[in-house]
């Protein structure tokens, strides 16, 4: 069993910034890229930010400049530093780890639960 846990969502005020972390955990072999998806109410869930296993970022262009995504190999963990926030950044943020569990299986998607991130005018 494989769990991504995320934690650091809230409520901030425009301009203001926060900090998202997420932790897998379970039977994990190798975790490969890692990163973070968002949703808002009546839309589709979109790619925010994305980091191969050897450390090189991917962003959405809405953030660029704005968000910075890191990773700790030693602790599963991946982190998203969200700062100068703006009201269109308001959805709820999932984690996601395309991982293998063991050598002898195939890579999958694992999503974690999604932390709220809403951020007021």
């Amino acid at each position: 069993q494989v769990q991504l846990v995320e934690s650091g969502g809230g409520l901030v005020q425009a301009g203001g910034s926060l900090r998202l972390s997420c932790v897998a955990s379970g039977s994990i072999f190798r975790i490969n890229a890692m990163g973070w998806y968002r949703q808002a109410p009546g839309k589709q869930r979109e790619l925010v930010a994305a980091i191969s296993s050897g450390g090189s970022p991917n962003y959405a262009d809405s953030v660029k400049g704005r968000f910075t995504i890191s990773r700790d190999n030693a602790k599963n963990s991946v982190y998203l530093q969200m700062n100068s926030l703006k009201p269109d950044d308001t959805a709820v943020y999932y984690c996601h780890a395309d991982l293998r569990r063991s050598w002898y299986e195939v890579d999958h998607n694992y999503w974690g639960q999604g932390t709220q991130v809403t951020v007021s005018s």
